[in-house]
């Protein structure tokens, strides 16, 4: 098995959905840009990508949004070592329907206050939703490895719920473990790297806004 020596998730640079999020009413989420800011986010956060990878093969997985497509084009990686794939597992979680944004912000509250993980969108999808197709697509990936060819990098531009949940499916974090986690920012990465113990490591940890209170003994 060809285990990759590095899996890099890349959130999409800021989109205009990050700064104004009354174009919800008027556009679709998945057709949503980036902003002049948050290309030079992906344009800047292409510079240490490439130097990371140097020479060597990419197998990159694009997200179908309009923002990560754009994120990625930005990186500015070479056509000639990347094989690259869109991927709708790795898509942003469905809201629902935005065209009411006094529902919206309801439902926003009802998802703060009965948890991000288990709260499901009406017409949409909760974050355990997100859970198992990503989780899906893990296993597809991870078959992926038994090619004795595969290239050692992989890179998944993606959104931040969908890099939390694709840790948490990693790495065996618990539901608590999860909801204390914050998004990383516009055009922030995360790298599951492969140690001499031939078990992947995070090579840094996201960012807690409170600290886990696990239901019982698997916490």
């Amino acid at each position: 098995m060809a285990r990759p020596r590095r899996i890099v998730l890349i959130r999409h640079g800021e989109s205009v959905g990050n700064v104004d999020d009354t174009v919800y009413e008027r556009e679709p989420d998945h057709a949503l840009s980036l902003t002049e800011r948050g290309r030079k986010q992906a344009k800047d956060a292409g510079g240490p990508l490439r130097e990371l990878f140097g020479d060597e093969r990419v197998s990159a997985y694009v997200s179908p949004y309009r923002r990560t497509h754009q994120t990625f084009h930005a990186l500015g990686l070479d056509p000639g070592r990347v094989r690259v794939r869109e991927e709708p597992r790795l898509r942003e979680q469905d809201w629902g329907n935005w065209q009411d944004p006094v529902e919206v912000r309801k439902q926003k509250a009802y998802r703060d206050a009965y948890g991000h993980f288990f709260y499901r969108f009406a017409q949409g999808e909760s974050g355990a939703d997100v859970y198992d197709r990503v989780g899906a697509f893990l296993e597809s990936l991870w078959r992926s490895f038994e090619d004795p060819g595969h290239p050692p990098n992989v890179l998944l531009v993606t959104h931040g719920l969908t890099m939390r949940l694709f840790c948490m499916r990693w790495f065996h974090w618990t539901v608590a473990e999860f909801e204390c986690l914050s998004n990383p920012g516009n055009a922030e990465t995360r790298a599951l790297l492969l140690g001499p113990d031939g078990r992947y490591h995070l090579d840094r940890p996201f960012e807690r806004w409170c600290t886990p209170e696990p239901y019982g003994f698997t916490g």
